[in-house]
């Protein structure tokens, strides 16, 4: 069975997508070489964006290629496409890069905006991802899933995929805002569900500036209230660096974007190294 990690924070501007794809790319990439596919569970597709640039997601609308929404509206009946009973899963993936020599890939399962009409009427809905990944997952090492940072039928939905929980944490005011309505969610999610919470990988502090003293205030509070949820907190940092958002534009990771100094790829890579043990790759 692949491992499954949902990137939550019920905080937005933490850097969730850009860490997200940047932890795909390094998985699939040499030495490692996972299988790895990566699920943008947000309608605003940052994730899909900068996994397969502006310009082929204009291309992909344009073609009607199936996405997450058309996973969770398989069985409504909408204007204008054709009603199916059921969606084969297959279709709706996009090959983002494949390994010439090795086993290493990732592929996407992109979003669009139109996901934001499945929150109006999201009865019976929140299964149907997890449905989805089961026809997949023997296909893949791990899954990642990129999710919105409100509480909806779309957090629901990778609660049930999911058997881990990354957190990103940006250091600054309000940083731990997030972090108590997470784990009343997760709390709500295990009364409706007995036995299927994900478990906590931990909490990563994410675009780290070293800017003093706010960010060790805010880094304190959020470590006292780790500890007391009993959360891991994650040993190494992701540093700020501007090549994260020059990456994004490029469609690259961080350590292939152009220019990035190797401190700043180092760093990501040692990261990407303890999430690794943390969930069992």
């Amino acid at each position: 069975m692949s491992q499954k990690l949902a990137l939550i924070n019920m905080k937005g501007g933490v850097g969730k997508s850009t860490l997200a794809v940047n932890i795909a790319w390094e998985f699939a990439s040499n030495p490692r070489n996972l299988r790895v596919l990566l699920v943008d569970l947000d309608p605003q597709f940052n994730t899909s964006q900068y996994t397969i640039g502006a310009r082929r997601m204009e291309q992909f609308f344009q073609n009607n290629q199936p996405t997450v929404w058309d996973i969770f509206e398989q069985f409504t009946v909408v204007p204008g496409r054709p009603n199916t009973s059921t969606l084969n899963a297959q279709n709706a993936l996009v090959n983002v890069y494949s390994s010439r020599y090795h086993s290493g890939r990732l592929d996407l399962i992109a979003s669009r905006l139109e996901l934001s009409y499945t929150l109006r009427n999201p009865t019976g809905k929140e299964h149907l991802l997890k449905q989805a990944i089961l026809e997949l997952e023997d296909n893949y090492d791990v899954v990642i899933l990129d999710c919105a940072p409100t509480e909806s039928i779309l957090t629901t939905a990778a609660y049930l995929v999911a058997n881990w929980i990354l957190i990103p944490v940006r250091p600054e005011f309000l940083s731990t805002i997030g972090l108590p309505l997470l784990n009343i969610s997760l709390s709500e999610f295990e009364a409706r569900y007995p036995g299927q919470s994900p478990e906590i990988a931990g909490i990563v502090f994410n675009a780290i500036a070293d800017y003093s003293p706010e960010e060790v205030t805010s880094k304190q509070e959020v470590i006292a209230l780790a500890q007391r949820n009993q959360w891991y907190v994650f040993q190494h940092e992701v540093r700020y660096s501007k090549s994260f958002p020059k990456g994004a534009r490029e469609g690259q990771p961080i350590f292939n974007t152009s220019y990035a100094q190797t401190r700043t790829k180092g760093n990501f890579i040692r990261f990407a190294n303890e999430l690794a043990g943390r969930v069992h790759l």
